[in-house]
């Protein structure tokens, strides 16, 4: 089973450090470095794990100590641009890079 989130407020790059550590374990281990991660990124995927493994439970009827992560993938969402004024009438850019996290499990 899997789950999407979409247009989330955190940069691909960032996001995939975090996808990185986690790719290819155990879905309760996963779990557990999630939780435990000082990072926004974490948290984040996280709650797209923990829907994805509840997929499979209810809609499936897997065991959760079955699971494992068969695939995480991070890509680029929409690119939010603003303006930051500087001196002379000018404007710099700032882009807010979102990204898209597919998270898939299945059985061991």
């Amino acid at each position: 089973m899997k789950a999407v989130l979409r247009q989330i407020r955190i940069s691909p790059k960032k996001a995939n450090l975090i996808a990185g550590l986690v790719r290819g374990k155990d879905v309760e281990e996963a779990l557990t470095m999630l939780k435990f991660m000082p990072k926004k990124g974490a948290k984040i995927l996280y709650k797209v794990l923990h829907s994805a493994t509840s997929n499979a439970e209810n809609n499936m009827g897997q065991n959760r100590g079955d699971l494992e992560i068969k695939k995480i993938l991070v890509t680029k969402g929409a690119t939010y641009k603003r303006h930051n004024p500087i001196s002379r009438g000018r404007a710099q850019p700032i882009l807010k890079r979102t990204s898209h996290i597919t998270v898939e499990v299945g059985a061991k």
